[in-house]
């Protein structure tokens, strides 16, 4: 059996090289530059291909009995290119369509179900609703098995390193828009590679699921409070006003969490734990991550 990988040098994508390869499968990496340590260290095929080379992809997916696919908006001096991420998700589903793949595995986003209006946060809108353009250009295309794995907030943004919610690092503590009593559905990213190895592995079971993808469910005050026990430093719940948040270097995508303390985030740990997926919880990761 042979996989095709998208972004099997990013997070996701690597997760998911590892998860196969440990499981047996035969795994081709999607790579622009086959020459790079980052392509060469993932120890498996790697395939030559570019997602804005729709040619490129139809020989990428050739034999292939599976595509994992993940894209990410390519960011220009303007901002985030939506269309381009768009884009580049349909011309993975047109090559493996032409190539007879049968199975299709896609990572949206959690919420990504259905066009979306954002006026105060225009990045959230443009993004979430691509996210949901591609879910329904997988949804409608016609393959025999498909699957759409839709993932939360992504314990990796609460890296001591992340400038995404320590702008000031640890000691400036937490900065963000969501508010001590919002709850997050947390994402491990290291949870997504168990999760593809089993779509792969039992197809039919998977087939048209949708899942709301969450490793751990916890509100804000929760999460301060597993971080404060894993670093050793006291840390709060953020209640910030924009203005604040800002002053205290809160990057533009930071302001559209805002909406979440208002609409919730879909994912729920039970809806992957009734599918018998493997999950890590935020307490288990902040554990070994940041010990």
């Amino acid at each position: 059996m042979s996989v095709l990988v998208t972004g099997g040098t990013g997070k996701q994508g690597g997760a998911v090289v590892r998860a196969l390869a440990e499981a047996g499968v035969g795994v081709r990496a999607l790579v622009r530059d086959p020459e790079s340590e980052r392509a060469k260290a993932l120890g498996v095929e790697l395939v030559t291909g570019d997602l804005n080379d729709r040619e490129s992809l139809v020989r990428a997916t050739k034999g292939a009995q599976a595509v994992y696919s993940v894209q990410m908006p390519p960011f220009t001096g303007d901002g985030f290119d939506f269309a381009a991420e768009l884009a580049q998700a349909g011309n993975l589903v047109d090559a493996a369509l032409e190539s007879g793949v049968p199975q299709f595995v896609q990572t949206t986003v959690d919420g990504a179900n259905g066009r979306i209006r954002d006026e105060r946060f225009p990045i959230r809108e443009a993004s979430m609703n691509t996210k949901a353009a591609i879910g329904e250009r997988v949804r409608d295309a016609g393959f025999e098995r498909w699957t759409l794995l839709k993932p939360g907030f992504f314990m990796e943004n609460f890296l001591p390193s992340s400038a995404y919610l320590f702008p000031r690092g640890v000691e400036g503590g937490i900065v963000s828009m969501l508010k001590p009593a919002t709850e997050l559905a947390l994402f491990a990213v290291r949870d997504m590679g168990p999760a593809v190895a089993a779509i792969v592995a039992d197809p039919d079971r998977f087939h048209r699921v949708e899942l709301e993808f969450a490793s751990d469910r916890l509100s804000m005050a929760e999460i301060a409070a597993v971080l404060s026990r894993a670093l050793g430093t006291e840390l709060t719940a953020p209640d910030l006003t924009l203005e604040q948040a800002r002053a205290a270097g809160m990057p533009a995508m930071g302001a559209g969490h805002d909406r979440l303390n208002e609409t919730g985030m879909a994912g729920r740990p039970e809806y992957a734990r009734a599918l018998g997926l493997p999950l890590t919880s935020f307490e288990t990761w902040a554990r070994e991550q940041l010990a």
